[in-house]
């Protein structure tokens, strides 16, 4: 071999080795851009412009009026068979809104009377699951009716376990309400009482699908594990879930009472039990229960230190929960005490004096023989929506239902000045 083959080869031999090196410095440096990138994305940092999934585009809009839904399943929910959930898709199969975990859907029932007629009633109840583009679920506990009564209580309730079934078409409003989960990552407990836990249902199951690492616990109260609804549901979520922390809270004295040890409580859930369990965080609390709940809870929870806006309730039927700090005045406050004004309904030509305690506008007129058109009594159902001819109407506590402009709700509103309804 001569001096020149040799000084090839070696030349030859050094290029291969700097390819390699460069081969292997290259590959290792894709690498590692490979995954900053990939944790980039992961991080939901825009890597690059792109456009919106299709379907973000054409998400459908919340319907006016009235929509047939037909019911699609009816599953009893608990031991003592008072609950039930109604599962429901609209009959012209297009797709259906989102809404906001903890709001109700308002439905147009028609309900025989006793005496052989036919009532309109409206009412609503609360969604108790997760948006689906597909169908929504209500779950509606019996309220036991009193015969002696000319209109019972729980008609509406008694109507959907009794004649309501899979198939059956039902008049539905689109989702509504100002009482739902808010989208932030902040810490949060839910506290649900009785069947106030169909709205805590809702918000649980969206949290823990589209916010996997939001800290959530659930303080469900009821007097007996037979009152449970969605037990294995809620304990399975709990194993699942290391973020999600249950307590389930049995106020009676059942010794055998067939909840998991690791999430039962003896006992009401009061501030006391929250004090005890919860770490120190910025919590946002939302409750859902009896009225007495509420009016124990809201101002212990104020009392404890927990800021006003961190707290949010919803309450069965009409109720006034008082807070310990007053928030600031409305702008358009009512009428001073002892100052009188004028509502005149137009239609029956009754003019009657007003004074601040004398209760609503519904009340008023139904005092003195004035048919008027109720459902829930709570200012979210919109049923007794009147036009104002003349004069201010105002709200103690904003209604979940907006009223069309130039009308009034007058179940939870009182005269601000001289008014005239056209009733």
């Amino acid at each position: 071999m001569t001096s020149s083959v040799l000084l090839l080869w070696i030349v030859g031999g050094l290029v291969l080795q700097l390819a390699i090196y460069l081969g292997i410095g290259f590959g290792r440096h894709w690498q590692s851009y490979q995954a900053l990138r990939t944790t980039v994305m992961d991080e939901g940092l825009p890597v690059k412009p792109r456009p919106l999934p299709a379907e973000e585009d054409t998400v459908p809009a919340a319907w006016s009026g009235w929509r047939t839904f037909r019911v699609t399943h009816k599953i009893l929910e608990n031991a003592d068979q008072d609950i039930c959930s109604f599962h429901l898709a609209p009959q012209d199969g297009q797709a259906l809104p989102p809404f906001l975990p903890g709001q109700f859907l308002t439905f147009r029932l028609t309900i025989p009377s006793p005496p052989g007629n036919i009532e309109s009633v409206t009412r609503c109840y609360s969604l108790s699951d997760a948006p689906h583009p597909g169908h929504y679920r209500v779950s509606i506990k019996r309220v036991p009716a009193s015969t002696p009564e000319p209109t019972p209580p729980g008609r509406s309730s008694n109507f959907f376990h009794d004649q309501v079934q899979v198939g059956s078409l039902l008049q539905v409003r689109a989702p509504a309400g100002h009482f739902y989960l808010d989208r932030s990552d902040a810490p949060v407990v839910l506290i649900g009482g009785g069947i106030g836990i169909t709205p805590m249902l809702s918000m649980l199951n969206w949290c823990l699908s589209a916010q996997t690492g939001r800290e959530i616990w659930l303080f469900y109260g009821v007097r007996h594990h037979r009152e449970l609804v969605a037990q294995p549901h809620l304990e399975a979520l709990a194993q699942l879930h290391p973020n999600f922390h249950l307590r389930i809270c049995l106020s009676g004295n059942n010794a055998d009472d067939g909840v998991d040890p690791r999430y039962r409580h003896h006992g009401r859930v009061d501030v006391d039990l929250l004090r005890r369990v919860l770490p120190l965080r910025p919590y946002h609390f939302y409750i859902c229960g009896p009225t007495p709940m509420l009016e124990s809870l809201v101002p212990a929870l104020e009392d404890w230190g927990v800021a006003s806006a961190h707290i949010h309730f919803e309450a069965f039927g009409p109720a006034s929960i008082r807070r310990r700090h007053a928030e600031p005045a409305p702008t358009s406050p009512a009428p001073a005490s002892g100052t009188t004004v004028s509502v005149n309904f137009s239609k029956t030509g009754k003019q009657l004096p007003w004074q601040a305690g004398c209760g609503t506008l519904l009340e008023l007129a139904e005092a003195h023989g004035i048919s008027v058109a109720t459902g829930c009594r709570s200012g979210s159902c919109g049923s007794c929506q009147t036009v104002i001819q003349s004069g201010e109407v105002f709200y103690p506590q904003a209604p979940d239902f907006d009223p069309e402009p130039g009308t009034c709700l007058m179940c939870v509103g009182t005269p601000q000045t001289s008014v005239t309804l056209e009733l």
